[in-house]
């Protein structure tokens, strides 16, 4: 009833403003935000498979291999014995399973 009564009284004008904003909304959706939610998605999954001894790259470049962990962060020594303590999240790469996939 009230959607015949906008299109009645100038809803055309309103459709075709908002159309083209709803147009934008769910382009931007498939565009931006899917994305980001499917690579954040995958690295979670990265994250949670890691374990001590793998061999990883942070997002920072370093290399290193994971010698302990806890609930947020991993203790990662590097070359020369040195250990570092990084974010989870500053976790880039499996260089275990990357240099699995490279031999093959």
């Amino acid at each position: 009833m009230l959607l015949t009564v906008i299109l009645q009284a100038g809803g055309n004008q309103l459709f075709s403003t908002i159309l083209p904003m709803v147009l934008i909304m769910v382009v931007f959706y498939f565009f931006m935000i899917r994305p980001q939610m499917k690579k954040a998605k995958e690295h979670k999954k990265l994250v949670e498979e890691l374990k001590i001894g793998d061999k990883i790259i942070t997002t920072a470049g370093i290399h290193g291999k994971i010698v302990g962990s806890n609930e947020t962060t991993f203790l990662i020594e590097v070359e020369g014995g040195t250990k570092i303590r990084f974010d989870k999240s500053a976790i880039s790469l499996d260089a275990t399973k990357a240099a699995a996939k490279a031999a093959n």
